[in-house]
């Protein structure tokens, strides 16, 4: 098993959620958490509530930093209109995770990777930043050497998720295009992600 996917199931199992619907993940087997005390489960408390609801959110997306999802917390509550809708529409627009919803990826992870590596277009231009804020309109490309990649051809063919609507995709030519940023009804998630609960944590 690789390091990746160990640390993917090990997110899973300390969440107590299948984060990412994956027909594989120990918690379909054992929901619950790893170690001794993984079973005992008390009545959370509000502030452990929230924390959980940010924990999941920060998971599902790669892992990705506190200081970037401060950031994100910073740029929502700054714009008018729901905060948390704009903390969904901000994650949603990363570069790392169109390129795994546009399925040209297995994973998250791998998607961090692969745009990390060079693999992925921006309009015609290499983007290497996996928290690139993609704009509507933008097309999203993988360079054409990198096309015929074991890990490409295996997410393409995966039946495990579908491509949202907010965007189009043509595998044949290896590119899609971000149409609008997502509601957070229109997003996808393989379980319940309660963004007013992150906005109400860092609002303490």
């Amino acid at each position: 098993m690789s390091k990746r996917l160990a640390a993917k199931f090990k997110i899973n199992r300390r969440l107590g959620v299948n984060l990412w619907g994956r027909a594989k993940s120990p918690v379909n087997r054992r929901e619950y958490g790893p170690g001794q005390h993984g079973q005992h489960k008390g009545k959370p408390t509000d502030y452990g509530t929230q924390l959980l609801a940010k924990q999941k959110l920060k998971g599902y997306y790669g892992n990705v930093s506190e200081k970037q999802l401060r950031k994100y917390y910073a740029e929502a509550i700054r714009r008018s209109g729901d905060t948390s809708e704009h903390l969904i529409g901000l994650l949603e627009s990363r570069l790392d995770a169109i390129v795994y919803r546009m399925k040209f990826v297995p994973s998250v992870f791998a998607a961090r990777q692969f745009v990390n590596h060079g693999h992925i277009l921006v309009n015609g231009k290499r983007v290497n930043i996996p928290s690139y804020q993609v704009k509507e309109g933008d097309e999203i490309s993988i360079r054409e050497k990198s096309r015929q990649l074991a890990i490409v051809l295996e997410a393409e063919a995966s039946t495990e998720r579908d491509i949202p609507a907010y965007m189009e995709v043509d595998h044949k030519a290896g590119k899609g295009t971000f149409l609008h940023v997502p509601k957070l009804a229109d997003v996808p998630y393989p379980v319940q992600m309660e963004p007013s609960l992150v906005v109400e944590f860092y609002s303490r």
